[in-house]
C-alpha cells in the first residue's frame, strides 16, 4: 500500500479482512494525508476536510468490520448547520438542520420559493440514492449492469442532469443570489465550479439541507484514528516516513507493448461541462451501447506472461536509506498524477502527463488556521462567505480550458468567497478556555507559483499578504473589528505546500476537478491496464473528491480484485471472498 490518508488505511484494512499481508508505506511521519492535524499552545487543528457529509457511507464501512460509526466515533448534529454571509448589506442567513425549517426560510427569502425548493430537494434526494444504487459503488469495469430499469427509465432526465450546469438549474429554481449560491456552493466539495458542475450534483443539497451536517467531536482526526485502529487490528503493517520511489515490475520473456488506441466514444474531445454534448450519445453512453474508455486500450490481447505485473515497490525512509516491500498486489493511494509520472517508465503509464495536459484540475486554497482569544458569536461552526459576483471569482480560479495555471489564465480573486471552521463552537477540546480555533480556507487557482505557507507570517509573502487580506474581509464581513488584534497562533499552507506535503497535481488541494468528463465513468479508473495487479484509491480516481468518496474507493478495490462488476456496496460485514 502506498500513502496513509483515509483511502489508504481504508484500503489496507479491507484487504487485510480479505485475508493478505499488508504493509502501508507513508511518506510522511503520521498518517491521514489531507485529513492531517496540527497543534500548538492547546489548539488542535484538522489541516484538512471539515464536513461530515455522507454519514451511511462512514457507517458502512464501520459495518464492514463488525463495528459502527455510533460506536467508533461520537456524532454531534450541528444546528443551525452553517451560516452565510454575503457581500454587501444583508443580514448573515442561518441554513437550519432539517428540510422543513430550510423550506420556510427560503420561503421567507423569496415568496414562492417554497413550493419550487420542495421539488428540488425531492429531485435532490432521488438522484442521490440512484447514484448510491448504479453509481458510486460501481468500478465501470463493465457499463451494462448500469443497464437497468431504474437507470434506462431516467435516461432522459439523467442526461439533462449530466449536461446542464448546477448554477443553470439553481437558478430556474430560486432567484435571489444568496439562495442561488447556497443551492451552487456544494461543487466546491467536489473541486469545480457551480458553472461546470454538472446539475446531478444538486444531490448535494440533499445532504446539507435535509438530513443535515454532522461533526466528529475530537475533529476529522477522530476519524482517521478510528480507521487507522481498525486497520492495525486487521494485521496491517504501516510505516511513516516512507517515501516510495518505485513500483516493481517484471515481465517474463518479451519487451512490454505499449497499447494503441481503438474505435472508443471519444470522451476526450466533447465539451461536456457546456451544453455541446449530445444528450442522444450520453443517454447511449448509461445505456451500455457505447464505451467510456478513459485509457488505451491494446489492439490485440497482450500474450500471457508478455504484460508486466506489479511484483512490491521501493522506498527510502527518513534517513534516506533504501529499502524494498515484496507484493503481489501494489495499491496506490497516492495523487494519481504522481503515482503514475513518477513511479512508473513511460511504457508503463496509463495516465501518462499527455493525459494530465487534458485535464481540469480542482481548485488549490490558501488555508490559515488561527488560534484567537475572547469568544466569536458572530462565527458558526461553519461559515461561509460568498463575494456578489460569484462567476468572476470561479473564472479567476479555474480560468478556461486544461493544462497548467498559466495556460489556463487564473488569478488569485479578490475580494474571495471563503469558508471559516470555528469547531470550538461544538468541541472544548480543540482551543484553550476563552479562546477559539478557526480554520479558513480560500479556494485559489491550482498554481504552486502562488507560494508556501508558514508559522507566525513567516511563510511567502504574496500568500501572508493575502492571508492578512483575508482575516480583514472575515472582520469587516462578520463585524469582529479586532478580529487581527486577538490572534495569538496563526499557520498558513499555499498551493506549494500541497505539492510538497502531499504529492498533489498542480498543487491542487483536492484532486482532478468534477466536471462530467472527470465523473463517474468518466473519471480515471482504479486499475492500471499496462501493468497486472496495480491498482489505485482516493480522490483522484473513481469515484472522485471527498472522505465518503475515498472510502467508496477502498470498496472499488476490493470489488475489482474479486471480479466484482456490481454497483451495489459489499455486504455488511465483510466476508473475505470464497469465505
Amino acid at each position: 500500500m502506498i500513502g496513509g490518508g483515509i483511502s489508504g488505511l481504508a484500503t489496507a484494512a479491507l484487504l487485510a479482512r480479505e485475508g493478505h499481508t499488508v504493509t502501508l508505506l507513508e511518506k510522511n511521519e503520521a498518517v491521514g494525508g489531507r485529513a492531517g492535524t496540527w497543534e500548538k499552545d492547546g489548539f488542535r487543528f484538522d489541516t484538512g476536510p471539515s464536513w461530515y457529509l455522507m454519514p451511511e457511507v462512514f457507517d458502512h464501512f464501520f459495518k464492514l468490520f463488525g463495528t459502527s460509526a455510533a460506536e467508533e466515533l461520537d456524532l454531534v448534529k450541528l444546528d443551525p448547520g452553517y451560516r452565510v454571509y454575503s457581500e454587501g448589506e444583508f443580514a448573515p442567513i442561518d441554513l437550519a438542520s432539517n428540510r422543513d425549517d430550510n423550506l420556510d426560510l427560503f420561503e421567507s427569502i423569496e415568496p414562492g420559493s417554497g413550493v419550487r425548493m420542495a421539488g428540488y430537494l425531492d429531485s435532490a434526494a432521488e438522484t442521490y440514492e440512484l447514484a448510491k444504487e448504479y453509481f458510486l459503488y460501481s468500478t465501470f469495469e463493465k457499463i451494462t449492469p448500469l443497464a437497468t430499469g431504474p437507470v434506462l427509465k431516467r435516461l432522459p432526465r439523467l442526461a439533462r442532469l449530466l449536461t446542464e450546469p448546477l448554477a443553470r438549474f439553481a437558478g430556474r429554481t430560486v432567484r435571489d443570489p444568496r439562495l442561488v449560491q447556497v443551492l451552487g456552493y456544494p461543487a466546491v466539495f467536489l473541486g469545480t465550479s457551480p458553472y461546470s458542475a454538472p446539475s446531478m450534483y444538486h444531490l448535494m443539497s440533499h445532504l446539507d439541507l435535509t438530513e443535515g451536517v454532522l461533526y466528529p467531536r475530537g475533529g476529522f482526526a477522530s476519524v482517521i484514528a478510528a480507521i487507522e485502529r481498525i486497520a492495525r487490528a486487521e494485521g496491517v503493517e504501516i510505516i511513516t516516513g516512507a517515501t516510495v520511489t518505485r513500483i516493481v515490475t517484471a515481465v517474463e520473456g518479451a519487451s512490454v507493448m505499449v497499447p494503441a488506441p481503438v474505435d472508443v466514444y471519444d470522451y476526450e474531445t466533447t465539451e461536456f461541462d457546456t451544453n455541446v454534448i449530445d444528450r442522444d450519445e450520453l443517454a447511449r453512453v448509461l445505456a451500455g451501447e457505447m464505451s467510456t474508455a478513459t485509457e488505451p486500450e491494446p489492439v490485440a490481447e497482450i500474450p500471457a506472461g508478455q504484460k508486466p505485473r506489479a511484483g512490491g515497490v521501493h522506498y527510502t525512509d527518513g534517513d534516506g536509506r533504501a529499502h524494498s516491500v515484496d507484493g503481489s498486489v501494489v495499491v496506490s493511494t497516492a495523487d494519481l498524477w504522481h503515482t503514475e509520472t513518477t513511479m512508473l517508465l513511460p511504457e508503463l503509464q496509463t495516465y501518462p502527463e499527455s493525459y494530465w495536459a487534458k485535464r481540469t484540475p480542482g481548485p488549490s486554497a490558501l488555508l490559515i488556521m488561527l488560534g484567537v482569544e475572547g469568544d466569536l458569536p458572530e462565527l458558526e461552526h461553519h461559515t461561509l462567505f460568498f463575494t456578489k459576483d460569484w462567476r468572476e471569482n470561479f473564472e479567476k480560479i479555474f480560468g478556461r480550458g486544461s493544462g497548467p495555471a498559466a495556460t489556463r489564465g487564473t488569478s488569485v480573486p479578490a475580494p474571495a468567497s471563503l469558508y471559516v471552521c470555528k469547531p470550538s463552537a461544538t468541541d472544548h477540546d480543540v482551543a484553550p478556555e476563552g479562546h477559539e480555533n478557526l480554520f479558513v480556507l480560500v479556494p485559489l487557482p491550482a498554481d504552486p507559483s502562488i507560494g508556501a505557507g508558514g508559522f507566525d507570517g513567516g511563510g511567502d509573502a504574496r500568500l501572508e499578504e493575502l492571508a492578512d487580506t483575508v482575516i480583514e474581509q472575515i472582520a469587516s464581513w462578520a463585524g469582529i473589528a479586532d478580529l487581527a488584534s486577538r490572534v495569538v497562533v496563526r499557520r498558513t499552507v499555499g498551493p506549494a505546500d500541497f505539492v510538497a506535503d502531499l504529492n498533489s497535481w498542480e498543487g491542487t488541494a483536492l484532486g482532478p476537478a468534477h466536471t462530467l468528463r472527470q465523473s463517474a465513468m468518466f473519471r480515471s479508473r482504479n486499475r492500471s491496464t499496462k501493468v497486472d495487479g496495480l491498482y489505485y484509491a482516493g480522490g483522484s480516481t473513481t469515484p472522485g473528491i471527498g472522505l465518503p468518496m475515498c472510502l467508496i474507493s477502498a470498496e472499488l478495490v476490493i470489488k475489482r480484485l474479486r471480479g466484482d462488476t456490481s454497483t451495489t456496496a459489499l455486504p455488511e460485514p465483510l466476508a473475505p471472498a470464497g469465505g
